[in-house]
């Protein structure tokens, strides 16, 4: 059966917001219209207009309206890119990002966190709390520390809160727009710098880069609060001026350079900046995690063009140098399980499992090597005693979910998703999940109800209330069911009518 965790609609590769773009610059910027296309790409999608940060009258704009459009920049964007579908990568940034923001001097700790999949080397935050991730990054950083640093810069920028800032040190000239933020990130996300950029003219193409650009004063003090959060919270700072002259090579022995230097320019005397002032700090020894390796060999499996070709590099590393050899180990076995080989897999895994018996990674990996069997009663044994011993772990939940679907307990992948439903209301792959699992255990308002979320969270607000009115139809007879289906379409409405006046 094919696994639904890994069947999310996705947005279509010819994206409509292209033909969109608004013409001419303003006093208050490019002002961008883009379509939220509906992930099933349906003709009667509503336009949505993304709203302006602030304007040239109002002054900073406050924290909580930075949420409040953050969010709806998140829906938004999630309709229009490949996101990750991966709980355990998931779950690896979500704690990086925690981990720093808790050293950070951000006001507002909570970060919701998104996975691009995408090979390009790029990471970004959007004022409200939003961070995004390209899987690139991992392919690009060395070790942990590098990897950190990339995200503790952009921390700074939100905690030094460049974007609404930047509205009053640039009232005479182009503002930066969320929406303008968002065709730029879009393009960066899905053909890449080269090719998105090439998709429009000039004109376009400059305005659209100049909405990610910082002040090189911003800059700096990004850098400086990024390497400061860095050796707060125990991770070398060095690796802050690694990164950065990883890139500046690139810039000179690559066609193209990172995604990430078309809106943080490197220079020598950047880098010569972050090196003087991470040697000013108590010294931290450099630090590596195998956790980083082994998130960092999924993505390279998912990278190759077939589970053979990734067995034969995971050998090829494994029997020679590697940066980790757990993880060339855990990248074979899982390549050997999407081959199709479970005894196989299990050779190969065996001695990671006899020394971490309850690590979620490979304990994940050891269900699936029973899913592949169709041994589903060993898979659900083994990873309801993997919950026992990490309560709460979101890969292990939503591994212990997916496998009782593929065993056809859908009652019970029922039961496990709809109490989670209720603690992770933002992730939209949950709620698509229990969405398949409802239909399949025969409650069907359950998925009108499941699947508006699903849209809400993706900011396809038509295709919610259509699933919404198909629930309240169906509810008559049940008094509370309905009433709280008629009260998340007022909800809705009102998104959608804030949507439309922002």
């Amino acid at each position: 059966m094919t696994d639904p965790q890994n069947t999310l609609p996705q947005p279509s590769d010819n994206l409509p917001f292209l033909h969109c773009f608004r013409a001419g610059l303003t006093a208050l910027g490019i002002g961008l219209l883009l379509v939220a296309t509906p992930i099933t790409a349906s003709a009667d999608s509503e336009e949505i207009r993304l709203p302006e940060l602030g304007d040239s009258s109002s002054g900073l704009v406050s924290r909580k309206r930075e949420k409040e459009l953050g969010q709806m920049w998140l829906r938004i964007f999630r309709s229009q890119v490949r996101t990750s579908n991966d709980a355990l990568l998931q779950q690896y940034v979500e704690k990086t990002v925690k981990g720093l923001a808790e050293y950070s001097p951000l006001e507002d700790k909570h970060i919701d966190v998104v996975v691009v999949n995408n090979e390009t080397m790029n990471a970004f935050a959007v004022p409200g709390g939003i961070m995004g991730v390209h899987t690139g990054l991992f392919l690009f950083a060395k070790n942990e520390d590098q990897f950190a640093s990339v995200i503790a810069h952009e921390l700074g920028h939100l905690s030094q809160r460049h974007y609404a800032r930047s509205l009053e040190a640039q009232r005479n000239s182009t503002i930066p727009t969320l929406a303008g933020m968002l065709g730029a990130l879009v393009i960066a996300a899905t053909a890449g710098g080269d090719a998105g950029l090439a998709a429009i003219t000039a004109t376009q193409a400059a305005a659209l880069d100049s909405q990610l650009r910082f002040s090189r004063k911003n800059e700096q003090e990004a850098d400086r609060v990024g390497i400061e959060t860095l050796a707060k919270s125990g991770r070398d700072p060095d690796a802050a001026g690694e990164v950065f002259e990883q890139m500046l090579k690139a810039t000179r022995y690559y066609r193209r350079p990172p995604e990430f230097l078309l809106t943080h320019p490197v220079t020598e005397k950047r880098i010569a900046d972050a090196k003087l002032r991470s040697q000013r700090m108590d010294d931290i020894p450099p630090s590596d995690s195998r956790d980083f390796h082994l998130m960092r060999a999924r993505i390279r499996l998912a990278t190759e063009p077939t589970p053979q070709q990734a067995i034969k590099r995971f050998q090829a590393e494994l029997g020679g140098i590697n940066d980790s050899e757990d993880a060339a180990r855990y990248g074979l076995a899982l390549a050997q399980i999407a081959a199709g080989k479970p005894d196989t897999a299990l050779d190969t895994l065996q001695p990671l499992l006899d020394r971490e018996p309850s690590k979620a990674a490979f304990v994940l990996a050891r269900a699936d090597i029973d899913l592949v069997r169709e041994d589903y009663t060993s898979a659900n044994r083994r990873l309801e005693h993997a919950l026992d011993r990490n309560p709460g772990d979101h890969a292990l939940i939503m591994g212990l979910a997916n496998a009782h679907f593929k065993a056809g307990n859908y009652l019970a992948a029922e039961r496990i998703l709809a109490k989670y439903s209720r603690v992770r209301k933002k992730d939209p792959s949950v709620w698509y999940l229990l969405a398949e699992t409802h239909g399949l255990a025969g409650d069907i308002v359950g998925v009108h109800e499941a699947r508006a979320e699903y849209y809400i969270l993706n900011g396809v607000f038509d295709k919610a209330l259509q699933h919404l009115r198909h629930g309240v139809r169906m509810t008559k007879n049940d008094y509370q069911t309905h009433a709280i289906l008629e009260q998340r379409m007022k909800d809705v409405i009102k998104m959608q009518e804030k949507a439309k006046e922002l």
